[in-house]
Order: C-alpha cells, then sequence, then structure tokens
C-alpha cells in the first residue's frame, strides 16, 4: 500500500522562546504533522518538554501531534500526554518491559499508537505487536539530541521493516539526520514519514521553513517515483 508522503517538522529544533510563533509558522509553510520529541534525561542523555508545553503548543496548530515519548518509565504518564492533545503517541520498545501493555493503554486512551526503535535494536522485536500500531518509528540516529548524522545502516532495515509491514495499514516513520540528500534513501526504501528537525528549522524564518519543507518534499517523492 503506497501511503501519502508525511512531512513531521520536529519542535525540538525551534526556537523554544517563540514556540508558538515557530509552530504556526512551520504550519504555514507547509508541516502535514508536527513532531514532538519528549525526553527525560534517563531513558535519553536530554531534557525537552512535557505534557504541559505540548498543550500550549496545541493552541497554536490544528495539525497532527505526533508524539515521540523518548521517557522510561512511559506508563505513568501516558494519559497525561494525551490530554495535552496528542494524536498519536510513540513509545520506545526499549522503554519497558511490557510493550504490549503500555500499546494497550495508548489505544484505551482513543490515540493512535506507534512503536520505535533504535539504531541498534533489531527489528524483530517489533514484529510482536505490528497488529497494535499505526505507525512504526525507526531512528537513523541514537535518540537523545538533534542535529546528528544519519546512521546509513538504517536505510537496509528499513526495508525489512517495510516488507514485516506488508499491507498493513501501518506508517513507516523515520527520525533522524533527514536532509534533501537522505530522504530519498530511506523513501525509496519504503519510508512515508519523514521527521526532520534541522534541516527545517535552521532557515530561521517562515519563508526558509517552507523552502525547506519543499525540498525534503521533492526529493523524497522522486525517489518513490524512481523505487
Amino acid at each position: 500500500m503506497t501511503r501519502p508522503l508525511v512531512i513531521a517538522p520536529s519542535m525540538l529544533a525551534a526556537d523554544f522562546a517563540r514556540l508558538g510563533e515557530e509552530i504556526s509558522a512551520v504550519d504555514r509553510a507547509g508541516a502535514d504533522w508536527i513532531h514532538l520529541d519528549v525526553m527525560d534525561g534517563h531513558f535519553v542523555p536530554n531534557i525537552s518538554f512535557g505534557p504541559d508545553v505540548i498543550r500550549a503548543m496545541r493552541k497554536h496548530t490544528k495539525k497532527f501531534f505526533d508524539v515521540h515519548l523518548m521517557i522510561a518509565p512511559v506508563d505513568p504518564y501516558l494519559a497525561a500526554f494525551a490530554d495535552a492533545g496528542a494524536d498519536l503517541i510513540s513509545v520506545h520498545a526499549e522503554a519497558g518491559p511490557h510493550l504490549h501493555r503500555t500499546l494497550q493503554a495508548i489505544r484505551a486512551l482513543g490515540k493512535q499508537a506507534g512503536v520505535v526503535i533504535n539504531p541498534g535494536t533489531h527489528e524483530s522485536v517489533i514484529e510482536p505487536v505490528l497488529g497494535m500500531v499505526d505507525l512504526v518509528l525507526l531512528m537513523t540516529v541514537n535518540p537523545g539530541f538533534g542535529g546528528q548524522a544519519f546512521i546509513d545502516d538504517v536505510v537496509e532495515k528499513t526495508r525489512r521493516v517495510r516488507r514485516m509491514i506488508g499491507d498493513r495499514p501501518i506508517r513507516l516513520e523515520i527520525d533522524g539526520g533527514i536532509t534533501p540528500e537522505t530522504a530519498p534513501l530511506v523513501a525509496a526504501a519504503g519510508a512515508d514519514t519523514l521527521v526532520a528537525g534541522s534541516a527545517v528549522f535552521k532557515a530561521g524564518n517562515e519563508e526558509g521553513y517552507a523552502r525547506n519543507i519543499a525540498a525534503i518534499r521533492a526529493a523524497a517523492e522522486d525517489a518513490r517515483a524512481a523505487a
């Protein structure tokens, strides 16, 4: 199943002093989704923002909120992120011992559910839960910081996961080091949802955000068409 390409700018790369303005600008600039990276300083070596900040951002856009939880434990906080305005909540397979139960809890909150794996995690860990998820997210950097270099080995993993997904209605998302140069690699391998942080927000203004989103989209669409 070929799904429409989604570009999801990551607010982790935005100017935190102007989050309301930044989210409105990237919305107008052509973002399909808004990607929200939540980091706890424990599961990953950085701290970003929590549900109160997401609730504040929610007021500035109606776009789909793609909330990526890089926290452990995760279960006690699911309801708070759901209440804050998340549309989809993704959790790491590595973050806890009961992935199936966590995904059940997300669904019970009325939200879409996603599962995430780090570059060093084999994709076999997600196979038992594919029937429960709306999205699989593959990290192409080690999570914790924006602006990292793309890990090329994940391109072949993307192909393998696309085959695992088959014709299920599951999005395949890539997060980390996405640029107009790397987007075609994963798009050709089967990814249909691309998170881009620094590559979008480095422009510093709405016109630049639109230009950068368009460049990533065009490069990925060309690669999909040629694949």
